[in-house]
């Protein structure tokens, strides 16, 4: 599995891109391999506020329906309503199938989130792989 380098971490398997004041937020390639064929995404409202590590939506696959979390707090600018139509697409390209972006309140709450090696060895830790 890869994780890109330009993306920030968070322990519940989100990954967070972060260009300024404006997040990109999607699910990890190890989340959405966890998950299998995911079937539905639920995703929040244009202008919802959205706190740091709050939920903001879910995924649903054919094993279990997972919360998705916010990694920093902000606005909702946008969400993936591509995602309506084809949630398998997070299946096939997990860290190129953004499902939310986010005006972020405080751009310094990425700070405490993994960069890419140590989610990497996060993931290893929490598996035993």
């Amino acid at each position: 599995m890869s994780y890109p380098e330009t993306y920030k971490y968070a322990k519940s398997h989100e990954w967070l891109l972060l260009e300024g004041d404006a997040a990109t937020v999607g699910i990890t390639d190890y989340a959405q391999e966890s998950l299998g064929d995911i079937v539905f995404v639920e995703l929040p409202k244009v202008g919802q506020e959205i706190a740091a590590g709050a939920t903001f939506g879910s995924v649903e696959s054919v094993k279990a329906v997972s919360d998705l979390y916010s990694p920093v707090g902000g606005t909702v600018t946008a969400v993936n309503s591509a995602l309506n139509d084809a949630p398998e697409t997070i299946n096939t390209a997990a860290n190129a199938t953004w499902i939310i972006k986010l005006k972020v309140a405080d751009a310094a709450g990425a700070d405490s989130l993994l960069d890419a090696a140590a989610y990497e060895k996060f993931v290893a830790e929490e598996t035993g792989h």
